[in-house]
């Protein structure tokens, strides 16, 4: 099995490269929406640890939010509990798509959190500052707060950039977007 990992800045377009790459995806950010949203241990954990905030289940993701901008220390905890169970979601994404020839990881903090191996094939995204600004302007939840806190927990772009095996310029056409996966597959199949 091929595993493909995504990388790059917030906002650039990891989820939307991922999709397009036509096999299975693990989509960290929507593994923790389900978390919060149907794991009663998660909840319990949390509440434990952040009963100012997270009291009521299924978890608000506000909560976790405003938990996150009270202080630092909050999210550290919230990482420790959350990363812990995202890793299980990994174990049993990959078992389920072991006859897989290729599995598309989306995890924003993949390198980070030492979640790639040796021969992972890593994609870097990689889009105009202006571009990203836009998209995320235009989100409904965006907190340009909570986006400096998950900015700071992050490599330097550069560094994701020079450890990845491919870059894909996403300037937000599928055209292009599919004719760089393309030639990505054309090279690792």
């Amino acid at each position: 099995m091929i595993r493909i990992g995504i990388l790059g800045d917030i906002g650039s377009g990891k989820s939307y490269v991922a999709k397009n790459f036509g096999y299975p995806v693990f989509n960290a950010d929507k593994e923790v929406s389900n978390l919060y949203k149907k794991d009663k241990k998660i909840f319990l954990k949390l509440k434990k640890r952040l009963p100012k905030f997270i009291y009521t289940f299924p978890i608000n993701k506000n909560k976790v939010i405003d938990a996150i901008l009270d202080n630092k220390i909050n999210l550290n905890k919230i990482i420790k509990i959350i990363h812990a169970a995202i890793r299980i979601e990994i174990k049993k994404f990959l078992k389920k798509n072991n006859k897989r020839k290729i599995v598309i990881l989306d995890i924003p903090l993949l390198l980070e959190n030492r979640i790639n191996k040796e021969g992972d094939i890593l994609v870097f995204v990689k889009s105009k500052k202006t571009d990203i600004s836009k998209r995320l302007k235009k989100r409904s939840n965006f907190n340009k707060k909570l986006h400096n806190r998950f900015k700071k927990l992050q490599l330097p772009l550069d560094y994701k950039m020079k450890m990845s095996n491919f870059i894909i310029k996403n300037n937000f056409t599928k055209k292009s977007v599919k004719k760089d996966i393309k030639y990505i597959l054309e090279k690792i199949l």
